[in-house]
């Protein structure tokens, strides 16, 4: 058996896990059969949310739009994620989170891919609407399902494997996407449309993929021996007599630290958006060639991807989530600061790099939290209630960053707006150390 401490603090978090050998092999096992999808399906997930800030470099001006007409575009995606994300998430719960990832995964590919459709600023609207609608769930429904999984202590490695991802979809995928635009003219589509479908219906092969390969709890795996499965089920039956009996979702509605972490999580979700979709058109007016910025793009998620996988397992050593996350937001926040008094393409891009690790650390650490204080259909509902609320944060970012250049002919004002709300977010994450002393 696992051994577990606890402190009598509010919330019984389990502080330290101890594993054995056996324990960790099974872990690992399961680790490297679930996450490999499931990294994938983010990966093109998150590339299908971004990489509209590339198809802008020619559909802007081939549609007529404005900055704010894209920003609002880019962001109304969210708008849909965010209202239908807990009922999402609660029917994940109710039918198996193998079934509904599936059909969330061919539905965004659909959407995606329907993209190339759009004539003007409100067919951009409504297909981008459509796409939240369709995604909603995805990520706080993977989030569930790695807490039937995996036990606290070994979460925040797991989370760090699987949201390495989102750097991932922008270093592979900024190259990719400019490539695709370069099809321009072929059998009558612009590139940009070629772009929307190519990238948009692999998601829907994999949510076949997900269909066949997944299962919903370690009980139902057949590629785990007995002793396998028992040694899971342990660990997890251990954690869950730790924590508190709320398994309702009105529990997590109740829950003080629900509504801290949502608006931590739109804080930084603004700051992460708001860069990411207007990466490519801030390159281009530092006279990055067309060609190249995919390329340029991907240096500062490169060294996010170092980065988190670094901080990820720092944390997991330490266990202290709720100070990293602090720390990584107050990198974000001064970064973004930074990089706005940058009028030269080298400083600028040094300082978007670091807010893109503290941004992107900042959510695989955050998202470890919910699950030492939610169990059941409160986990459920809670974390999609979280991330719902987070993902307003997305379509603020965007939009915000559009305004703000229309208003002001440049990005700085966006990005100093961004840079102030990340520190808000900082101090709301000091606060939670009053509910979580031990996270």
């Amino acid at each position: 058996m696992a051994t577990v401490t606890t402190s009598a603090t509010e919330s019984s978090t389990p502080v330290s896990i101890v594993l054995s050998r056996e324990q960790t092999r099974v872990l690992h096992k399961a680790a490297w059969r679930l996450i490999p999808l499931l990294a994938l399906a983010y990966f093109f997930n998150y590339l299908d949310r971004t990489s509209v800030g590339y198809a802008a470099l020619q559909m802007t001006d081939q549609l007529g739009l404005t900055a704010s007409q894209f920003g609002l575009g880019a962001g109304i995606m969210f708008v849909g994620y965010c209202l239908c994300e807990v009922p999402s998430n609660l029917a994940m719960f109710r039918f198996g989170a193998r079934l509904w990832m599936a059909r969330i995964m061919i539905t965004w590919g659909l959407a995606a891919a329907a993209t190339a459709l759009v004539i003007g600023p409100y067919s951009f609207y409504i297909a981008r609407f459509v796409l939240g609608v369709a995604e909603a769930g995805f990520f706080p429904g993977v989030i569930f399902f790695l807490t039937l999984w995996f036990p606290a202590q070994y979460r925040t490695r797991v989370l760090a494997w699987f949201t390495i991802a989102t750097p991932i979809s922008f270093l592979v995928g900024g190259p990719l996407s400019v490539w695709l635009l370069q099809m321009h003219g072929i059998w009558g589509l612009s590139g940009w449309q070629w772009m929307f479908l190519i990238e948009g219906l692999p998601a829907c092969i994999l949510g076949l993929i997900t269909l066949k390969v997944m299962v919903d709890r370690p009980a139902e795996a057949k590629w785990l021996t007995s002793e396998e499965r028992s040694v899971l089920e342990e660990m997890l039956a251990d954690e869950k007599r730790s924590q508190p009996k709320n398994h309702g979702f009105k529990d997590a509605l109740k829950d003080p630290r629900v509504w801290i972490l949502s608006c931590i999580t739109f804080s930084f979700t603004l700051g992460s958006y708001g860069i990411g979709i207007w990466l490519p058109q801030m390159l281009k007016g530092h006279g990055v060639e067309v060609s190249m910025i995919g390329w340029v793009a991907a240096i500062p998620y490169f060294f996010a991807t170092i980065g988190l996988l670094i901080w990820a397992r720092h944390v997991d050593r330490t266990g202290k989530g709720i100070l990293h996350l602090i720390l990584a937001l107050l990198l974000a926040g001064t970064a973004l600061l930074v990089a706005m008094q940058m009028n030269t393409l080298v400083p600028a891009l040094i300082g978007i790099t670091f807010a893109l690790v503290g941004t992107i650390s900042a959510k695989t650490i955050f998202y470890t939290l919910p699950g030492k204080f939610l169990s059941g259909q409160a986990a459920a509902g809670g974390i999609a209630l979280i991330n719902s609320i987070g993902a307003l944060g997305g379509f603020a970012g965007p939009y915000l960053m559009g305004f703000l250049k229309d208003f002001t002919g440049s990005f700085s004002a966006g990005l100093m707006a961004m840079g102030c709300i990340v520190f808000v977010a900082a101090l709301m994450a000091m606060s939670l150390r009053l509910f979580m002393r031990d996270a």
